[in-house]
């Protein structure tokens, strides 16, 4: 994959340490032993110790040189406890936070709150909520973000495309989709790519009528007017499209003629959570695509979710996409 082939080269020799909150999993812990013998990312293993241990023997996996740490017991707890209260400003107690921190999602986002770890990579045996809530409670969104959206990279040889949100908001306003489409501009960004957003639709440039159509149309007239303001200028949002308009020149030449793109996009923006998830499973399952991600985007460290199909190389793949992103 061209896009983790660059980012491995990006992390060589910065050891960027990344929580794998579920050490009990097969999946992630192989992924685990595999990240420790790079030298771009370092794993921290969250899980019962003696679970985790047994799991290796059992595999005949060498943990010796892996932190691995039990949120019962660890020596971190009291720090992170107080942390917890404070960050929490109210809202919990010490009573809930030394509840709270029984969960592994809770004290893996508190390691990267902390600044013992960059970033964060779960949901291999947990859902999407209990990997996001913590991250939206305690590292939250970045200012002038109103909501976390998760990306998927779509790879297949030297085919390489962004697809968002696919796993996170399950309603989207006009304000939410220009959201997403900066955010997705400036992740497409920071990962090598020259972002040509397409803003997706059931129509092409007006060629149905209905308030789903007017709500991307207007999105895209939000996100034009943000460009310049988040210093994006040289960035390509258009729409309302079609997929076959976005995708395919010949296409585009017959539905949108004059339209800025012309079946040349490379980050695509559904316009529901429902559309962007069926697309982005069809992608993978028939077009034979790589789905990296989700990828979360906003949020002021990053935290990423995993599938609960996902494989080792998922959790391998991901973890060095969330060591990039905290360079960034």
């Amino acid at each position: 994959m061209s896009l983790l082939n660059v980012l491995q080269d990006k992390l060589t020799g910065k050891n960027v340490k990344i929580v794998l909150p579920e050490g009990s999993d097969e999946r992630v812990l192989t992924a685990a032993v595999k990240l420790q013998e790079t030298d771009y990312v370092t794993p921290i293993v969250l899980g019962n110790v003696d679970e985790v241990k047994s799991l290796a023997a059992d595999k005949g996996f060498d943990i010796s040189n892996i932190e691995l740490i039990d949120p019962e017991t660890s020596e971190l707890r009291d720090e992170l406890v107080e942390a917890f209260v404070e960050r929490r400003n109210g809202k919990a107690t010490r009573e809930d936070a030394e509840q709270q921190l029984n969960d592994v999602n809770y004290f893996g986002t508190m390691l990267v709150y902390t600044g013992k770890a960059a970033g964060l990579v779960s949901g291999a045996a947990h859902s999407t909520g209990d990997t996001v809530r913590p991250a939206l409670q305690i590292i939250k969104t970045k200012e002038g973000v109103s909501k976390t959206s998760g990306i998927f990279f779509m790879i297949k040889d030297d085919k390489q495309y962004i697809f968002g949100d696919c796993a996170i908001n399950p309603t989207l306003e006009a304000q939410d989709l220009a959201e997403i489409a900066i955010e997705s501009a400036k992740s497409a960004k920071s990962f090598g790519m020259e972002p040509r957003i397409a803003m997706l639709s059931f129509s092409t440039k007006g060629s149905a009528k209905s308030d789903e159509v007017e709500k991307v149309s207007k999105a895209v007239e939000l996100a034009q007017a943000k460009l310049k303001s988040e210093n994006l200028e040289d960035v390509i949002i258009d729409g309302e499209f079609q997929f076959d308009a976005a995708i395919l020149p010949e296409v585009a030449k017959k539905k949108a003629p004059d339209a800025q793109l012309q079946g040349d996009a490379n980050v695509f923006v559904f316009p529901s959570l429902e559309a962007g998830n069926i697309g982005y499973k069809i992608a993978q399952r028939l077009g034979g695509y790589d789905a990296v991600g989700p990828v979360l985007q906003g949020l002021n460290s990053p935290v990423n979710d995993l599938s609960r199909g996902c494989s080792t190389e998922d959790v391998y793949n991901l973890s060095i996409i969330t060591a990039a992103q905290s360079l960034q």
